[in-house]
C-alpha cells in the first residue's frame, strides 16, 4: 500500500470517528470535538501530502559524480561518499562520468566492493568524447550495474602490474605471473557474469591488454549503451531492472532531475597533492625549507612552511607505490648539499648531491608500464636546478662573509675608536668608553686626558691598550734597494 493511500485512510478514520463520538456527548462539546478532530485530520493529510511529494521527488533524482584521473584512496573515499549520500536521499541512481588511465588495485577493489553493497543503481558513463576507461577503470565498469559510453571513447588495457617491496614493477617468474593474471581474469569474469556482460573481452583485456571503441563495445555486450550525452543515457536506461544489494530495482530515469555531486574542497586538494609530481615537489620544497631554518635558526617561516610541505608529501607518498631506494638517494643528496657550506670540498659534495638527488627522483616512483604514475622529468630538472642554485648562492655568501672584517668579540674591538673617561698615564690604568661600554685601559705611549679620542690597539682579557687617535703610526721601513752599478756613460 502506498504512502498517500495510507494517509487518506488515516484521515477518513479520524473524520468518521468524529461523527460517531458526536452521538454520545453533549451538543456543544460534540461540535468542539468535531472541529478539533477535523483540523487535526486536515493537518495530518497536508503533512502526508508533503511527505509523499518529497518522497516522489527524492526517488526521481539522479546523483552525478566524476571518476576523473588516477584511481587512488582519495578517489575511493569520494565514490563511497557519493553513493552513501544517494542512499540517504533515496536517489533513483548514481551516474559517474569516467575518464581514467587506471590506478592502484587496492583503491579499485574498494570502489568495486562499495558498488556491490550499494542500495541504489550505479551507472558508469565513459565520457566526454576522448575519455577512456583504462586498467582499473575496466574493472570498475564491469562492477557497475550499467555502463554507457560516448561515441568517441575506448575501454580496455586491464593487464595487472605487480609491484616489488620498493614500489617498482616486480620481475615475476612465469608461474607467478600466470597466477596473478589468472586471479585477475577470474575476478573480472565473475563481475561480467554477475552483470550479464561479455566475459570473453574481459579476459582478453586482462591477458592481452585488448581495447574496444564504444561501438565495438556495444556490439560485443561489454557496455549497455552508447549515449550522446547524460540525458540520452538516462532515457536509454529508463525501465531497466538491475539487481542491487537490497534486491531488484527498476530505473525511472527518463527526464529525471540531476544533482551534481562534485568533490569537496578537501577531497580536491587531497587528490591534487597525491599526483606524483606534486608530491615530489612538496617533498623537495619541504626539505629545502627545513634546511633554511637550520641555517638561520629563529626565522620560523621557512621551518613552518617546510614542515607542512613535508607532512603533506608523506601523506601523498603513502598513497603511491613508493620506491624506498629512490627516497634514500634523495635524502642522501640533500645531506651532501647541506654539508657543502661547512666542509672544504671544492664543490665535490654539491656535485655528488645533485647526482644523487636526480637518480633518487627518477627512481622514487618507478613503474614503466604506468606512465601516469611517473614524476615529470621537467619537474625533476627544475627542482634540481633550484637546489643547485640555492646552495651555490649560500656557499658564495659564506665565502664573502669570511673575507669581511670581524665586527664582534675580541677581534671587533681592535681598531675601534673610543673616548677617555678617566685620565690615562704611563703605568696607571684609566677608563675609556668603547662601543658603548666602559673598559679598563692603559696608554704606554704617554698621558691621555679626559674626552680625548683613542684607538684600541690590543685586548688582554678585560684590559685595553690604546693610543691617541690623532697619532700617526709610522709605516714600517722599506727595505733598501740593491745597488745598481752605473754605466760608463753615467760616470762621464
Amino acid at each position: 500500500m502506498g504512502r498517500s493511500s495510507h494517509c487518506r485512510m488515516t484521515t477518513w478514520s479520524l473524520l468518521r470517528g468524529s461523527r460517531v463520538r458526536g452521538f454520545h456527548v453533549g451538543f456543544a462539546h460534540d461540535r468542539f470535538a468535531s472541529r478539533t478532530l477535523r483540523i487535526v485530520a486536515l493537518v495530518a493529510f497536508a503533512a502526508c501530502a508533503v511527505a509523499t511529494a518529497a518522497h516522489a521527488q527524492a526517488t526521481h533524482e539522479v546523483a552525478v559524480g566524476k571518476i576523473d584521473g588516477v584511481i587512488n584512496p582519495v578517489m575511493a573515499s569520494y565514490v563511497d561518499r557519493v553513493i552513501s549520500d544517494a542512499e540517504r536521499s533515496q536517489a533513483q541512481a548514481v551516474v559517474f562520468y569516467m575518464d581514467t588511465p587506471g590506478g592502484l588495485s587496492d583503491a579499485m577493489r574498494d570502489i568495486n566492493l562499495r558498488i556491490e553493497r550499494s542500495n541504489v543503481p550505479v551507472l558508469v558513463y565513459v565520457a566526454p568524447n576522448g575519455a577512456r576507461a583504462g586498467s582499473a577503470g575496466v574493472y570498475i565498469s564491469y562492477a557497475a550495474h550499467l555502463v554507457g559510453m560516448a561515441s568517441a571513447t575506448n575501454i580496455g588495457s586491464a593487464t595487472p602490474i605487480a609491484e616489488d617491496t620498493n614500489g617498482g614493477e616486480a620481475q615475476m617468474s612465469p608461474e607467478m605471473k600466470a597466477k596473478v593474471t589468472n586471479d585477475a581474469v577470474a575476478g573480472i569474469q565473475a563481475l561480467a557474469q554477475q552483470r550479464g556482460r561479455d566475459p570473453t573481452f574481459a579476459e582478453r583485456a586482462v591477458r592481452e591488454g585488448a581495447n574496444l571503441q564504444a561501438s565495438e563495445a556495444l556490439q560485443q555486450n561489454v557496455v549497455n549503451f552508447v549515449a550522446a550525452d547524460l540525458p540520452d543515457l538516462l532515457r536509454q536506461a529508463d525501465g531497466t531492472t538491475v539487481q542491487v544489494a537490497s534486491g531488484p530495482v527498476t530505473l525511472h530515469t527518463a527526464n529525471a532531475a540531476t544533482r551534481t555531486a562534485d568533490m569537496s574542497s578537501l577531497e580536491s586538494f587531497l587528490l591534487t597533492i597525491t599526483n606524483p609530481t606534486i608530491a615530489y615537489i612538496l617533498l623537495s620544497m619541504g626539505s629545502l625549507g627545513l634546511l633554511l631554518e637550520l641555517y638561520n635558526p629563529g626565522s620560523v617561516f621557512p621551518g613552518v612552511i617546510g614542515g607542512i610541505c613535508l607532512l603533506m608529501a608523506f601523506y601523498a607518498l603513502g598513497t603511491l607505490p613508493l620506491n624506498f631506494a629512490g627516497l634514500a638517494l634523495i635524502g642522501f643528496g640533500i645531506l651532501l648539499f647541506a654539508l657543502e657550506p661547512f666542509l672544504t670540498a671544492h664543490g665535490i659534495l654539491a656535485a655528488g648531491g645533485a647526482v644523487s638527488f636526480v637518480f633518487g627522483s627518477i627512481l622514487l616512483i618507478n613503474i614503466p608500464d604506468a606512465p601516469f604514475l611517473q614524476i615529470s622529468f621537467s619537474a625533476i630538472a627544475s627542482v634540481t636546478i633550484v637546489f643547485v642554485a640555492f646552495f651555490a648562492f649560500l656557499v658564495a655568501a659564506i665565502l664573502r662573509s669570511r673575507r669581511r672584517r670581524v665586527v664582534t668579540g675580541r677581534e671587533g674591538l681592535i681598531g675601534s675608536v673610543g673616548i677617555v673617561r678617566r685620565d690615562l698615564e704611563p703605568g696607571r690604568n684609566g677608563i675609556v668608553l668603547v662601543q658603548g661600554e666602559l673598559w679598563q685601559a692603559v696608554a704606554p705611549e704617554g698621558r691621555l686626558g679626559v674626552n680625548e679620542r683613542v684607538v684600541v690597539q690590543s685586548v688582554n682579557g678585560l684590559l685595553l691598550t690604546v693610543r691617541r687617535a690623532t697619532d700617526v703610526i709610522p709605516a714600517p721601513p722599506r727595505p733598501a734597494a740593491p745597488a745598481v752599478a752605473k754605466s760608463n756613460t753615467a760616470r762621464a
